[in-house]
């Protein structure tokens, strides 16, 4: 009676076991190493190759059965694995009995005798074709237009950086195009958006037409293309633009609401001769395509400067020269701004505003010199120094904290974050005390390698800043993504705060999403009592403004600070700046 009740009991728990696998979706699996035999637990039915309802029996006829692509990998992981007991955790392609190909993830681990050698494996098997079509997707989604099938704008702009670098280092020429369907908007709205979806797909089609196989296309709005031409003079610019406008009005498009014929317009731009970035080139051909549009459209414009922007680019080009030589003597410096608590107004840490004294002793400010630069592309030589004065200052001075504004394009420069790791390897005390500022818009350009920018600076000891918080679009998602420290409310919408409802409806929900991820808020541009007490109930642990300070030449934490601060009157310590205006420039 015993004997039959414990069978039954093994035979109920060996049922509830494969009920309990089956309800996973796990495949199990046990392989005899020695053997190459595998035994498999639950459906696995459903990894069985082509023209077998079994699946494979050893590990050489799973291996066949393996996406050729994904097997190297596979193999090294398993060998890496056995030999040295790595994790064992891949997911390839397994080809099925239609000969089409399933996900699955494969996990497990081996045991081994007492010598050493390999015995059997155990592990499971899950099919995840599911999830991977759907990342797929996503990734798709990423980079490409989902109607057309291009490029979409981010990945377009990638391009054109990419073109811009190229056509500098073999000192060649390229250009961009940006192509608008004329009154699409009209189509749209007598036949319907399926035809205007037609409509854009058989103009994306006659553009692939019309290019070259090297050029790389993208959609980058509602009703318009760009093109980036590589090793591609002006002459030959304007040649494959006209033929781009033939050939969309060469013949009408057949739509669900009928034939439809349609024309465009084009704006070119050259560079590097008309513009030096990305986002200088875009604007500058989308100026070119709205003075084509206002010729009549169904036409061809190409971008030039007029006689004010030539001298805006002269003036440009003599504040580059002045910048680098007061990079050479030394004549770039701080005005320290303070941040204090919003309860006690106790100084928690300065902010760096960068200063050029120029020859005859006045100082010009970093906005008005700072976007000139980024421009000219000496903003990683810049953002060098600052790091240089900081650091000596830190050194020197061991009870202050200080915070830095970096550019976007130094937050992508890996020698930059060399020269951080050489400064602040092994002196924590020292890290603890410098918070490394980068603006919310640059941070979004390209968030996955922003995140990894702040997740290395934090890794030495430095607190990570997120400035101009709230003119982006930063999300929930994008806040856990780049792991930040401290939240800066853009000014704008800390101004005038006490007269403007939307402002402060604005700013609490930014405060409530930093509170919900635990992050420090400081709220920026303060000028009265009123606006610092609003912000103080409203949550902002810091606050920064002229109401508790001014940008001071002078270190001011070498003076005594009172616990609480009034509005201070400008002395002759306070930053005293004029505007900037290169030499012979109007």
């Amino acid at each position: 009676m015993h004997k039959r009740c414990g069978h039954a009991d093994r035979l109920d728990e060996l049922s509830r076991l494969r009920a309990a696998i089956a309800a996973s979706g796990d495949i199990l699996y046990e392989w005899d190493l020695a053997d190459d035999a595998i035994l498999w637990h639950g459906d696995s039915g459903r990894i069985a190759p082509p023209h077998r309802a079994q699946p494979p029996a050893s590990g050489e006829a799973l291996n066949t059965q393996i996406h050729p692509e994904d097997l190297p990998l596979r193999l090294k992981m398993l060998s890496d694995h056995i030999a040295t007991g790595a994790p064992y955790d891949c997911e390839f392609r397994l080809r099925r009995g239609d000969g089409t190909y399933l996900w699955v993830h494969d996990r497990g681990g081996v045991d081994t005798l007492h010598g050493g050698a390999a015995l059997h494996m155990i592990g499971a098997m899950r099919v995840v074709t599911e999830r991977k079509e759907n990342e797929a997707y996503l990734e798709f989604l990423a980079n490409y237009d989902e109607l057309t099938g291009h490029f979409n704008k981010m990945r377009l702009r990638q391009a054109l950086d990419q073109a811009l670098v190229e056509t500098v280092r073999v000192e060649s020429a390229g250009a961009f195009l940006v192509l608008g369907i004329d009154q699409l908007a009209m189509i749209n709205n007598a036949y319907g958006f399926e035809a205007g979806d037609a409509v854009l797909v058989e103009v994306g089609h006659r553009l692939d037409a019309c290019l070259r196989n090297c050029d790389v296309i993208g959609r980058i709005a509602g009703d318009r293309f760009g093109a980036v031409l590589g090793r591609c003079d002006q002459k030959e610019a304007l040649r494959v633009a006209e033929r781009a406008v033939a050939e969309i009005r060469s013949l009408p498009i057949d739509t669900p609401a009928g034939e439809v014929r349609i024309t465009a317009t084009v704006g070119v731009v050259v560079f590097p001769t008309q513009a030096s970035s990305g986002y200088d080139v875009i604007a500058k051909a989308e100026g070119a395509l709205r003075q084509a549009k206002a010729r009549g459209r169904n036409c061809v414009g190409l971008y030039e400067m007029s006689e004010e922007q030539r001298r805006s680019y002269r003036a440009a080009l003599d504040i580059g020269a002045e910048v680098h030589q007061a990079l050479k003597e030394s004549r770039l410096s701080f005005a320290y701004q303070p941040i204090v608590g919003s309860r006690n107004h106790a100084v928690d840490f300065y902010e760096c505003l960068l200063r050029l004294r120029r020859e005859d002793g006045t100082l010009v400010t970093a906005g008005a010199f700072v976007p000139t630069i980024e421009q000219l592309g000496l903003m990683r030589a810049l953002d060098r120094r600052v790091l240089d004065l900081a650091v000596e200052d830190l050194r020197k001075h061991p009870q202050v904290r200080l915070a830095i504004n970096i550019s976007g394009l130094t937050a992508s420069d890996r020698s930059w974050l060399r020269a951080l790791t050489a400064k602040l390897k092994g002196k924590r005390d020292l890290a603890s005390r410098l918070v490394v500022e980068i603006t919310e818009t640059a941070a979004l350009q390209d968030i996955e390698e922003s995140a990894r920018f702040v997740r290395a600076v934090r890794a030495l000891g430095c607190r990570v800043a997120l400035d101009d918080f709230g003119a982006g679009y930063t999300t929930f998602r994008h806040l856990k993504t780049l792991t930040v420290d401290i939240v800066k409310i853009d000014g704008s919408f800390v101004r005038n705060i006490a007269q403007e409802p939307q402002n402060l409806l604005f700013v609490r929900n930014l405060l409530g999403l930093s509170r919900s991820l635990n992050l420090v808020a400081v709220a920026e541009c303060i000028e009265t009592e009123e606006e610092a007490r609003i912000l103080q109930d409203e949550g902002a642990e810091l606050l920064q403004g002229y109401y508790f300070g001014r940008p001071a030449l002078e270190h001011p934490w070498l003076h005594a600070l009172p616990e609480t601060v009034n509005t201070p009157a400008p002395d002759k310590k306070a930053d005293q700046v004029v505007p900037f205006k290169a030499r012979g420039a109007r």
